[in-house]
């Protein structure tokens, strides 16, 4: 019986440990915009988001009034976040479990957002119009 409750204890330690360093802040919304991640390319605005075990990053902010292409990057993604929902747009798709997939945004108005999430809506990510 000390041996059972002993690997208990041990193995909530570990899953406690993990989650703080690898997704401690994964739903805090404590990380700031990123912009990093988005370019201008002929025009158009092209905001990359990583698919795998959720979205990275996880909020951004883009410009407002111009065409915006989303490239979801994915690579050896088989989780839930290789289904894509973009309510908004009325948009759902299966993601490829390694490469991109380039989803047309219209341009935006100041103040836009728009949400996005995996199939079951454990993972999500927002794109702020300024």
């Amino acid at each position: 019986m000390k041996t059972i409750t002993a690997s208990i204890i041990i193995a909530v330690g570990i899953i406690v440990f993990g989650f703080l360093i690898y997704g401690g802040d994964v739903k805090s919304g404590t990380n700031p915009p990123s912009t990093n991640n988005i370019s201008i390319v002929n025009g158009k605005q092209i905001i990359e988001i990583n698919a795998k075990g959720g979205y990275s990053p996880r909020e951004n902010s883009a410009q407002a009034g111009i065409a915006t292409v989303l490239k979801v990057k994915t690579r050896g993604t088989f989780d839930c976040s290789s289904y894509l929902v973009i309510p908004s747009m009325g948009y759902r798709t299966n993601l490829p479990p390694t490469g991109e997939k380039e989803i047309e945004i219209p341009p935006q108005k100041v103040g836009s957002v728009i949400h996005a999430s995996c199939g079951m809506g454990m993972y999500n990510f927002q794109i702020n119009f300024n």
